[in-house]
């Protein structure tokens, strides 16, 4: 845009953005939150990101379950899926 002279909303429209994407910063990334949500996996394996996120509203760490999500993925935190019982598979 400043190498062409153009404005940024037809840069966007040329481009096939929406304008309010190009504007809008970034929200700060939590390293203090994804510490102690690390910290919580480590004692409790069981928990997965909506028992972590009661615990951390317990300590004053409110936020937006979407996020915690999205925290709670990118730190690679995820409980393991427990097998089924085993089934016989063919007719006796």
């Amino acid at each position: 845009m400043r190498d062409h002279d153009i404005s940024q909303r037809r840069a966007c429209r040329l481009a096939g953005v929406d304008p309010k994407t190009v504007r809008r910063e970034r929200p700060p990334d939590h390293p203090e939150i994804r510490q102690e949500m690390k910290e919580i996996a480590g004692k409790r394996r069981r928990f997965g990101y909506r028992r972590i996120g009661v615990l951390l509203e317990r300590k004053g760490m409110i936020m937006n379950h979407k996020k915690l999500y999205r925290l709670y993925r990118e730190e690679g935190l995820a409980v393991k899926r427990r097998r089924g019982r085993k089934t016989a598979q063919h007719s006796r």
